[in-house]
């Protein structure tokens, strides 16, 4: 598969990007051999590889199992404020009006 210059135009024009000719000719060089490597990877016998998410086997998350606590009262989430007033945090007034 080739992509011709007045396809790489047409995808400039709908994403609305203003290209030079020696862009448009460098970006049809280099989408053409992204394609190039593609078919390349195409050729790949891959039928008997695993799907994996990522690349290193050794990358996995380190998750812990969920467990319930007890947060913090209301009292005690107040207790270091250094202004509550009415039952929560007092701070500066930020929006203009």
């Amino acid at each position: 598969m080739q992509i011709t210059r007045d396809e790489v135009s047409r995808i400039a024009r709908l994403a609305r990007l203003h290209l030079a000719d020696d862009e448009q000719e460098a970006f049809t060089r280099q989408l053409n051999q992204v394609l190039e490597h593609m078919d390349k990877l195409r050729e790949l016998d891959t039928e008997a590889v695993q799907p994996t998410y990522h690349v290193l086997d050794t990358m996995r998350n380190i998750t812990r199992p969920d467990e319930v606590h007890s947060g913090l009262t209301h009292e005690e989430a107040l207790r270091n404020a250094p202004d509550p007033a009415a039952g929560g945090f007092r701070v500066p007034k930020i929006v203009e009006g």
